[in-house]
């Protein structure tokens, strides 16, 4: 049974929505930082980067640092730029993105369900980042931006949202990078009842993107557990801010890799060794994409190769093995190109597919890699089969769209939000 709840958000005024919503500071050049933090007063990024309004230079992460975003969040309430709405809510958002539609919930979920297994992992979390993420919770104590769950498509939740998205919205704005965000928030009763029930009708629900985040508030949760003598776990710190897509309305991209050198051997010579373990088919110099699971391309020198496995190569009974991340690091980057470790070695890099396969190309061609492989997306149901059996999957092996901005539904955990 998943706990999916709905909350009083913090959310910026409908006539600021449009400025106060920004992607993910990781996004951002320093270039581009820059320009969006002088030409906008209201975004969000000025609480992810209060540095910038006084000109005095904290450490990230420091205590400093993370006190001085929590006044400008404060500020922010303070000046009306953020409000809190007066009962629980659920908020179906939609995005459309280059033309394809994702639409969802965006709700709390609990730490419980994250430690006791309801919630599926599939992804291995650095210790070290996690402390980091509970520090910044412990100090500045809200969500901005929610961690992205999938769930079974439930007929009667998709019923509800589509009848739901076709009245007049909450917010209805597009973003400078061509992004259309739309915003309904359900406080009736009758429907926030409905869509707890259907929630909790479902066993489990998945993380698609944000495993770090969600350590990291159970980690906090722990913690104050701990500290708090007779805890309820009704209180703030024992939920977390999450936007739940039905498994038909996430797209997966491939997630691909670029390696700077071919570890002293020929382009000949790696051909050859690689018909040891694939049927090598040259491609020419079109751009080229896998168009099944087990075929990897490759670009080299100016032509395109289709790397098929042969038998052998993998066991299909193996969630993680059978992975073409995983075929391609076990039988290509570790024994050919001399790289073990993904998280670590400087000579390899990664590019989202959504980027498509010219940039693959460009990062040869342009002499920033010396050879490029591009994979088949991993399936929906690959991953939930890589959850289910407690399995984690290598390092950048999905891209999951859609990405949500900051800023725009946020969860604090200093007020009553129930």
């Amino acid at each position: 049974m998943a706990t999916v709840l709905p909350f009083k958000a913090l959310r910026p005024t409908n006539d600021k929505v449009h400025l106060v919503a920004s992607r993910s500071v990781d996004g951002y050049n320093p270039s581009e930082l820059k320009d969006k933090l002088t030409g906008n007063p209201f975004t969000f990024l000025h609480v992810v980067n209060p540095d910038f309004d006084d000109g005095v230079k904290t450490k990230p992460g420091s205590k400093e640092r993370l006190a001085k975003v929590k006044r400008r969040f404060k500020s922010f309430i303070r000046e009306k730029i953020l409000k809190r709405d007066e009962k629980p809510a659920y908020y179906i958002y939609r995005q459309i993105k280059s033309g394809t539609e994702y639409i969802g919930i965006i709700a709390c979920t609990s730490i419980d369900d994250y430690m006791n297994g309801v919630i599926k992992i599939h992804e291995q979390t650095i210790t070290q980042r996690e402390e980091k993420l509970k520090e910044y919770l412990e100090v500045c104590e809200f969500n901005a931006e929610p961690v992205l769950f999938c769930y079974p498509n439930n007929k009667e939740l998709d019923d509800y949202i589509a009848e739901r998205s076709s009245h007049s919205p909450d917010y209805d704005f597009t973003t400078t990078d061509k992004v259309r965000h739309t915003l309904w928030v359900t406080s009736d009763d009758k429907n926030v009842k409905l869509i707890a029930r259907c929630f909790a009708a479902i066993p489990s629900i998945y993380i698609a993107d944000g495993h770090h985040r969600s350590a990291s508030s159970a980690l906090l949760g722990v913690t104050r557990r701990k500290q708090i003598k007779n805890y309820t776990g009704e209180e703030a710190f024992n939920f977390y801010l999450g936007v739940f897509f039905a498994e038909s309305q996430l797209k997966i991209y491939d997630y691909n890799r670029i390696v700077k050198d071919l570890n002293g051997i020929t382009v000949s010579d790696l051909l050859e060794r690689l018909k040891l373990k694939f049927k090598v088919e040259e491609k020419g110099e079109t751009v080229f994409k896998p168009t099944r699971k087990h075929e990897i391309s490759m670009y080299v020198e100016g032509k395109w190769y289709n790397l098929i496995s042969k038998e052998g190569t993998y066991n299909s009974s193996d969630p993680v093995g059978s992975l073409d991340a995983s075929i391609l690091t076990g039988h290509i980057l570790s024994p050919i190109l001399d790289i073990h470790d993904l998280k670590t070695d400087k000579r390899i890099a990664f590019v989202p597919g959504i980027k498509g396969a010219g940039a693959l190309k460009q990062a040869v061609d342009d002499g920033k890699a010396a050879v490029a492989f591009g994979l088949y997306p991993v399936t929906m149901e690959h991953l939930k089969w890589i959850a289910d059996t407690n399995n984690i999957m290598p390092p950048k092996s999905t891209w999951v769209e859609p990405k949500m901005r900051s800023g725009l539904v946020i969860y604090s955990f200093e007020e009553d939000n129930q």
